[in-house]
């Protein structure tokens, strides 16, 4: 119908398609509209596998299958820091008799009354003391060694804590006497220690550390 009130011409005055005609493009039932994708099928850009295990979103660095040569060395010193702790361990087995006679010596020193009775005890609290420590250096260097490896950040810091406390102690080992194994084992710790402090600093290890805790954020 026209504006002045009149029907047009072959036309249905309520707007209603005329049978006659052919039908109008209609998009047909479930189709998509145009830019879309059908439906089951990935958007543009997108994998149709979706993210694979293992790879980072698009856009992020790839995370290192393993640490780098510099973190593997620095692992590896932390084991061989293992065995050199227990061999220091084993030692104090080894020089029992040179504890016993630095024990009746700093007695002696002290003014202290020298019995079997006070040797026997001393030589056995030092001993035992001893182990205690070994295994306790021995549980740290392994544990360090997992840590750093699987580049916890944390881990190097305190790596980095525990060498400057041993730096410390093998300093302050001077003031008392031992035997000469025991200084030599501590000397060999210490450079072993600075070593792996200074691996495990480099850029190489650092970029491992920052994309493995980059990865555990996201």
């Amino acid at each position: 119908m026209s504006n002045d009130g009149t029907s047009t011409p072959g036309g249905d005055p309520y707007g209603r398609p005329d049978p006659a005609q052919p039908d109008q493009a209609q998009p047909g039932y479930g189709q998509p509209d145009y830019g879309q994708a059908a439906y089951g099928q990935p958007d543009y850009g997108r994998s149709p596998y979706g993210e694979q295990p293992g790879q980072s979103p698009y856009g992020a660095p790839p995370v290192p299958t393993e640490p780098p040569a510099p973190l593997r060395t620095a692992v590896l010193l932390m084991r061989v820091g293992a065995l050199l702790s227990l061999l220091s361990l084993l030692s104090t087995f080894l020089f029992r008799d040179q504890i016993r006679d630095q024990v009746e010596q700093t007695l002696e020193d002290q003014g202290s009354a020298i019995t079997a009775d006070a040797v026997d005890t001393a030589v056995a609290i030092g001993t035992a003391f001893a182990v205690v420590v070994g295994l306790v250096g021995v549980a740290l260097w392994l544990w360090m060694a997992w840590a750093n490896g699987r580049g916890k950040s944390w881990a190097r810091i305190v790596a980095t804590v525990l060498f400057a406390l041993s730096a410390i102690s093998f300093l302050f080992s001077f003031s008392q006497p031992q035997p000469v194994l025991s200084t030599v084992l501590g000397l060999v710790n210490l450079v072993l220690g600075a070593a792996i402090v200074v691996l495990l600093w480099k850029r190489e290890s650092s970029d491992y550390y920052a994309a493995v805790s980059g990865q555990r954020r996201r």
